[in-house]
């Protein structure tokens, strides 16, 4: 058969598992050639596909009668043992490990095996790799190591036992200065927010290069139950400020987490017409920027005050003229905003650039 097709059913027999027609299609003559065969954007070897689809026997085949290097890289650097962990494979792991496959090997970015394997719950396979001596100490070029990722990923599992073999994993920062307990309020990660404000010592209303909270992240995202968690058992201020003087309701509003401004404002007395202090701008400013209509409304139904001017004197329809924010002009113009100039003269309608924009002042009787 032509080269090419018996390289497709190769490949098809490897990731299938189906080691007895693998047999019958291979010969003494490919043993040289086995490591040069790729497939792929990357350039994958057989080994990899061996290792990601978790075919022990496979991969057992082709390291030790076909003689394949068990540290063979594809274009991202990516060795068989970055798949097999990746994909929570522990006796393939365990079997390239055995091999000599280097336990702390780095693809592409800096990730290590053990990094690749905290992004599952698949816990026997990390405790392979660290008794095999992988170092969770290590970062990527992110500057996450490996407790950083779990925190992500919502193993509290997986933390506890980072935390047993390497009682300092938790005391990290990215490159950007976000600590692990930033992450698990961002992604939702309740079980293992609780587990981090037991354990470790994070300081109270962190902040990353952003300025910004592990509260904050949490109810940007719209994770009220976490917020609630850091304010009762680690102190955190619902009024913190970002490096631009936003607070939590103004990053609530640019994201459209009603529910969060809800409970800012209800439940916390937080000020629904409270000014970022870079360009004192209010959160009705931010939702009509970003066109969040419904979020608008529910800052309407607080008490934001709907003639609030920011530094340069522009109103939140100001905002949603730039913006070109069709459904967010029609709100505010319905509620009773009107074109008035800003500090420098300029009308709203100046800043509509959308004849839908353009229209709604025509519709509304503002003066053109």
């Amino acid at each position: 058969m032509p080269e090419q097709e018996r390289l497709r059913r190769l490949l098809r027999q490897v990731q299938e598992g189906r080691l007895d027609l693998l047999r019958d299609q291979l010969h003494p003559g490919d043993i040289p050639e086995a490591n040069s065969w790729r497939w792929g954007r990357l350039g994958d070897t057989l080994l990899h596909h061996a290792a990601r689809s978790g075919h022990l026997d496979v991969l057992e085949y082709l390291v030790q009668e076909l003689g394949m290097d068990v540290e063979v890289v594809n274009g991202d650097y990516k060795r068989p043992i970055h798949e097999a962990a990746s994909m929570g494979h522990r006796e393939c792991v365990a079997f390239l490990l055995e091999r000599g496959a280097s336990v702390d090997c780095l693809k592409k970015s800096d990730w290590t095996p053990l990094m690749m394997a905290c992004t599952r719950k698949d816990l026997e396979v990390i405790k392979t790799l660290v008794e095999h001596g992988a170092n969770p100490l290590l970062k990527n070029k992110d500057g996450w190591n490996c407790f950083h990722i779990a925190s992500r990923e919502g193993h509290p599992q997986v933390l506890q036992y980072l935390l047993e073999v390497s009682p300092g994993s938790w005391d990290t920062e990215s490159t950007t200065k976000r600590t692990p307990l930033h992450t698990a309020a961002m992604h939702g990660c309740s079980q293992v927010v609780e587990l981090l404000l037991e354990r470790c010592q994070y300081k109270p209303d962190s902040r990353d290069k952003c300025g910004v909270t592990p509260f904050m992240d949490a109810i940007q995202n719209g994770h009220v139950s976490i917020a609630r968690l850091l304010l009762e058992k680690h102190q955190a201020c619902p009024t913190a400020m970002d490096a631009l003087g936003a607070q939590p309701l103004h990053r609530a509003a640019v994201t459209a987490q009603d529910g969060a401004i809800q409970f800012l404002v209800t439940e916390l007395g937080v000020g629904v017409n409270g000014r970022a202090t870079s360009q004192e701008l209010t959160a009705l400013h931010y939702a009509a920027k970003e066109g969040h209509t419904h979020t608008i409304q529910t800052l309407l139904s607080l008490g934001a005050n709907i003639h609030a001017k920011d530094g340069k004197g522009r109103s939140a329809l100001h905002a949603a003229c730039a913006g070109q924010q069709v459904a967010a002009t029609r709100i505010l113009l319905r509620a009773g905003l009107r074109d008035a100039p800003d500090a420098t003269g300029t009308l709203a309608r100046q800043l509509a650039r959308k004849p839908d924009v353009i229209q709604l002042f025509q519709e509304t009787h503002v003066s053109t």
